[in-house]
């Protein structure tokens, strides 16, 4: 990938947890804040969206019995939470920092307006969304292809727990193999799980690039080295 001037980051709320059972762990916050901040002064305008599954997953509640609507609404505001740390982070690292949500907290973030967020990457603003869409039944991962193409992002880059997509699970699988090149609609129909097929499909229909690296990778992808997994329109390689 070309070096980029606009990244849209999907970080995730699980690895703010660290090894504690939940919640955020203060060293992992800020090791996640220096990744951020670093690509931020490569000079690459940044948004990120951040994952709650550290506080609270939607999905897992309802499946014990929640309402899904209720448990989702709760998810949303678990994004929120992680984002505030994360603006908290970045600022202590002298990044300035906006927070946008999609639902309406005005005491402690922006409500998301599409040109507001694009006047504060312009201005050379970290902005980080939060609450997901707004809406139940949607994922983080979506939300992230969404706010990618409405911001008009070169790339969405995934930062996850293992290198890139794998034929399986790697971390279950000792037969996973690493791909390092496939299309959006390859992903789609060999049902590779390393994000939602909404958000794949959203990210096809706007010929949107996705980049999914390990987490201490994020910065070298981010401008423009060739790690992990890219997923874009161009035909798989051989």
């Amino acid at each position: 990938m070309s070096r980029p001037s606009r990244l849209l980051l999907k970080l995730s709320g699980q690895t703010l947890r660290a090894d504690e059972p939940a919640g955020i762990a203060t060293e992992a916050v800020a090791g996640m804040a220096q990744g951020v901040a670093a690509i931020h002064r490569e000079g690459v305008e940044t948004a990120c969206v951040i994952g709650g599954g550290n506080i609270f997953r939607g999905v897992a509640a309802a499946a014990r019995g929640m309402d899904r609507v209720t448990a989702d609404s709760i998810g949303m505001l678990a994004t929120l939470i992680n984002a505030l740390a994360l603006q908290d982070a970045l600022e202590r690292s002298d990044c300035p920092t906006r927070v946008m949500s999609a639902i309406t907290v005005r005491q402690m973030a922006e409500p998301f307006i599409r040109r507001r967020a694009l006047r504060h990457l312009e201005k050379g603003r970290i902005v980080i969304f939060a609450t997901g869409t707004g809406n139940p039944y949607f994922s983080t991962d979506t939300a992230a292809a969404l706010r990618a193409a409405e911001i008009r992002a070169d790339a969405l880059i995934k930062a996850t727990r293992v290198s890139g997509v794998y034929t399986g699970d790697p971390e279950n699988d000792p037969d996973a193999r690493p791909i390092r090149r496939l299309t959006h609609l390859e992903a789609i129909r060999q049902e590779l799980r390393f994000m939602e097929p909404t958000a794949i499909s959203l990210c096809m229909e706007n010929n949107l690039p996705i980049i999914v690296c390990h987490q201490r990778d994020l910065v070298r992808a981010a401008t423009g080295e060739d790690v992990g997994t890219r997923v874009d329109a161009a035909p798989a390689l051989e």
